[in-house]
């Protein structure tokens, strides 16, 4: 099992390198974790740190706990909750990316996107209007537009009126930079972007829901064809 360094907590460690060897097929789906004496000392921690750590990915969808049984290894993807999505998505953890993540990210973005940003133009197209004039004044850097990029989401989401949509985003904080800078060390992407902020700010202006609905998906879909055209998974 691939081990990773100490984290704070020894329940967030083993819960780490579990996850990990998940991710890198040391345990399959539907595979059997070694015995709990066995896995705490490969992993270096206590029994009862390891039950905790157990419990947790049980309640997350990563693992099945059968009393008296092996605990068994979900098909996460099938079986899997937020925690799942949480773990992978954290922007410090380290873990592998399952192949075609950010693509599939990318296209559950294209169905939330659109409606937030008609809501927002709808609701309250003054601040959202502000925040994109400032776009103006970018530098074509790829952590500046990926910070910028952040805050325009996030203004589109507060600006909706709905909540759930903030708490969505901010499930992937830090890891959507991670990932715009990524995105947007191509030139072709920044021009997008920018080009992209410009008309969004002026159907902003106008009050233009729909058609701020319709630049936005057209957005939606340009970034995943980027993406996509540099080999990314």
């Amino acid at each position: 099992m691939r081990t990773l360094s100490s984290l704070d907590r020894p329940a967030a460690h083993a819960e780490h390198a579990l996850v990990s060897a998940i991710l890198h097929g040391d345990y399959p789906p539907g595979a059997a974790l070694p015995a709990e004496r066995e896995l705490a000392v490969q992993i270096g921690v206590t029994r009862p740190t390891l039950r905790e750590a157990l419990q947790r990915l049980a309640r997350d969808g990563w693992l099945t706990i059968q009393q008296g049984k092996p605990t068994l290894v979900n098909d996460y993807w099938r079986v899997g909750g937020l925690g799942v999505l949480s773990a992978l998505t954290h922007p410090d953890n380290g873990l592998p990316l399952p192949k075609g993540f950010i693509p599939n990210l990318l296209e559950v973005r294209l169905l939330l996107a659109p409606a937030y940003a008609r809501a927002a133009v709808e609701r309250n197209p003054g601040p959202v209007a502000d925040l994109l004039a400032q776009a103006a004044a970018l530098e074509p850097m790829p952590a500046e537009l990926a910070s910028f990029d952040w805050r325009v989401q996030h203004m589109l989401t507060v600006a909706s009126g709905n909540p759930i949509y903030t708490l969505i985003l901010n499930g992937f904080a830090g890891f959507y930079e991670q990932m715009a800078c990524r995105y947007f060390a191509r030139a072709e992407a920044r021009d997008a972007s920018l080009d992209f902020y410009r008309q969004l700010h002026a159907a902003a202006l106008r009050g233009d829901a729909a058609g701020a609905e319709t630049l936005t998906r057209q957005a939606m879909l340009r970034s995943i064809d980027l993406w996509r055209a540099d080999g990314e998974s």
